[in-house]
């Protein structure tokens, strides 16, 4: 039963309005009575502000509800005037913009964001796909509505009747005292103690129980690695606040095949020394699982470590899928193993290059023999420049600029 309904009656709602309703109310109410807008309502304004303020708190409403204004003055909550408890000018611009009441000495009226990883493949942000994503969340308890104690039951702190503050008195000397107001012992300055006979059997007094929560993430073609996805106000539910964010961040799986580079994608493919001099022809399987024949022209040489690509190939473009970026082929060069050709035929390979250079040795020539070279250290060796068994990586700008197929 409400005992009053001064401050309903302000805002122009029912006794029994939720709180997205007030919020509208108040909104409509300010924007046509503020003081910038209407000077000579600046009163009408100061009420309307000091109603809002009541009814869009949990237990100031509840407080209200019970005793009235009476209750709230004796409470510790009387007009505090000014706007619906707004510290500063920018307070008032935040509600208006998106930014929320920011009620003082309250701090921010929406619960915590949660951030979770997804795990996703590069055929999952080539194609696309929605992913299925179990959490635990925190609900307000609907056998209670969020304030924890059962039907009929009180739960407003006896030693500070709610207000969340206590007043002691200490005695100085002959006639003087001293009054010292302090945080409650009691409810720790929250204003409510609930007995433990008087908890919600469901939720146990913590006005929250936890729920299983399905999300369906959509994931956009050409999405990259540590993107994020959010979904508003599926966080952890508080009575009072508003609910949080969940963002989902993207975190895509090492591929065997592929590396991304922006919207282009890179594989290494190994030829033999004669698809190098000769001509080669490669099937690469796409991550949408179609087969490509990249072909190169008879005579092109190809050289260890060249890069060659097909354009529009790569990833699909992040909302533009029907483009896509570049695929680039690093090729490595087979070399043969030695002793590959009789000596007698290397002669007649010989002929179909241009004629060696001629290298005449004097008197104080001395003739040595190459042999293999062996690094000190081992296999953990830092390659020096130009080794052909190093695999730069072609990002570093040491490359040569990549070749794109046009026909």
């Amino acid at each position: 039963m409400v005992k009053e309904t001064g401050y309903y009656d302000l805002l122009g709602v029912r006794p029994g309005a939720t709180l997205d309703e007030i919020k509208r109310a108040y909104r409509r109410l300010a924007l046509r009575y503020h003081p910038d807008k209407n000077p000579s309502e600046g009163e009408r304004f100061k009420q309307i502000s000091q109603a809002y303020e009541v009814l869009s708190d949990t237990h100031k409403r509840a407080l209200y509800d019970r005793g009235g204004e009476r209750a709230m003055k004796e409470g510790g909550l009387g007009s505090r005037g000014g706007s619906a408890g707004f510290g500063s000018p920018m307070d008032i611009f935040d509600f208006f913009f998106g930014g929320g009441v920011r009620m003082r000495g309250r701090g921010d009226r929406r619960g915590k964001t949660v951030v979770h990883q997804l795990s996703v493949s590069l055929e999952d942000l080539y194609n696309g796909t929605t992913r299925k994503l179990s959490l635990q969340k925190n609900i307000i308890c609907r056998k209670c509505g969020g304030c924890g104690v059962r039907e009929g039951a009180q739960r407003r702190c006896p030693k500070c009747h709610g207000s969340g503050m206590e007043v002691r008195i200490h005695q100085l000397g002959p006639s003087m005292i001293q009054q010292i107001q302090t945080v409650c012992s009691q409810c720790q300055g929250q204003g409510e103690w609930i007995r433990p006979r008087d908890c919600c059997l469901t939720c146990n007094g913590r006005k929250v129980v936890r729920e299983k929560k399905i999300l369906s993430v959509h994931l956009d073609k050409g999405m990259k690695d540590g993107q994020k996805i959010t979904f508003h106000e599926e966080g952890d539910q508080v009575p009072g606040l508003e609910p949080g964010d969940i963002i989902i961040v993207l975190d895509q799986k090492e591929h065997p095949v592929f590396r991304r580079s922006g919207d282009d994608l890179i594989v290494r493919r190994e030829i033999s020394l004669a698809d190098a001099l000769c001509g080669c022809r490669q099937v690469i399987r796409t991550l949408d699982n179609r087969s490509l024949l990249l072909a190169s022209q008879p005579g092109d040489v190809i050289r260890p470590g060249d890069l060659k690509c097909v354009p529009n190939e790569g990833m699909p473009v992040y909302r533009s899928p029907f483009q896509k970026g570049k695929l680039i082929l690093q090729f490595q060069v087979k070399f043969p193993d030695p002793g590959w050709l009789p000596p007698d035929r290397l002669r007649q390979l010989q002929a179909f290059f241009p004629p060696q250079e001629e290298v005449m040795a004097t008197e104080d020539t001395e003739e040595v023999e190459l042999s293999d070279y062996t690094a000190h250290g081992g296999p953990g060796r830092r390659p020096f420049p130009g080794d052909p068994h190093h695999e730069d990586d072609f990002e570093d700008g040491t490359r040569q600029h990549v070749q794109c197929q046009t026909s």
